[in-house]
């Protein structure tokens, strides 16, 4: 069994237990709706982890050692997300493209109306991040690499970051908005995640601006001896 395929297993293995502990938590919703929110914050963990691997290993040296798993968190993020997304268009939208964008058909007007207003751009926003994590997912190998070249590899892959505020936005609805009272239906059971991932949104935000702004003033201070020796 090479490397590759039991850092796959292992990661695969992890995401199974994330699942089931979130399918596990709610007990009070649905088992359609426990599903489909179970695979949803499964692929936005894995995502929240793979985007904060490489800034705290700037403060944590010994987490170096786990960079190398950040591709299979990347590919099952993007498996997660891709499970999340056939779910909801299946069970929820059922491939209606009206239904995508927060229309729903009433009879007593005859025609599609707007019932929820952030439906649909929420839903946009999902499809986009899945639309870019595509080609991240199918170039997470050293072919890629090796095909592409580095630069045009790593500039691919900044989208990344793209994709998290796009997730980002998509959960936040489905999480305080969507489900909270409306004029047509009562609002949903409380979901325990709300604050769990308002203080996860936000350390990997102040994760990568704090490895941002550390990398920038070394580059300075790097700079600023060059030009004291120059100037010696």
């Amino acid at each position: 069994m090479t490397a590759l395929l039991r850092r796959h297993i292992a990661i695969g293995a992890v995401g199974a237990l994330i699942t089931y502990a979130f399918w596990i938590s709610r007990p009070e919703w649905v088992a359609e709706m426990r599903f489909w929110k179970a695979t949803g914050d499964t692929s936005l963990v894995l995502l929240y982890v793979t985007l904060a691997l490489g800034p705290l290993a700037r403060f944590i040296p010994v987490l170096g050692k786990t960079l190398s798993y950040r591709r299979e968190l990347g590919i099952w993020f993007g498996l997660y997300a891709l499970l999340h997304t056939v779910l909801i268009l299946n069970g929820w939208i059922v491939w209606d493209l009206s239904r995508l964008v927060g229309y729903e058909f009433i009879p007593s007007a005859g025609r599609d109306v707007r019932i929820e207003s952030g439906f649909g751009m929420a839903n946009i926003a999902g499809l986009i991040a899945v639309l870019i994590m595509l080609p991240l997912m199918a170039t997470s190998a050293d072919w890629a690499i090796r095909y592409l070249g580095g630069s045009a590899w790593k500039y691919l892959h900044l989208s990344a970051t793209t994709i998290m505020y796009l997730v980002a936005l998509h959960t936040a609805y489905f999480m305080y908005v969507h489900f909270s009272m409306s004029f047509h239906r009562a609002p949903a059971p409380v979901n325990w995640a709300q604050i769990p991932f308002a203080f996860a949104t936000a350390a990997v935000f102040a994760v990568q601006a704090a490895a941002f702004t550390r990398t920038t003033m070394r580059h300075r201070r790097r700079a600023s001896s060059r030009e004291k020796l120059t100037m010696a």
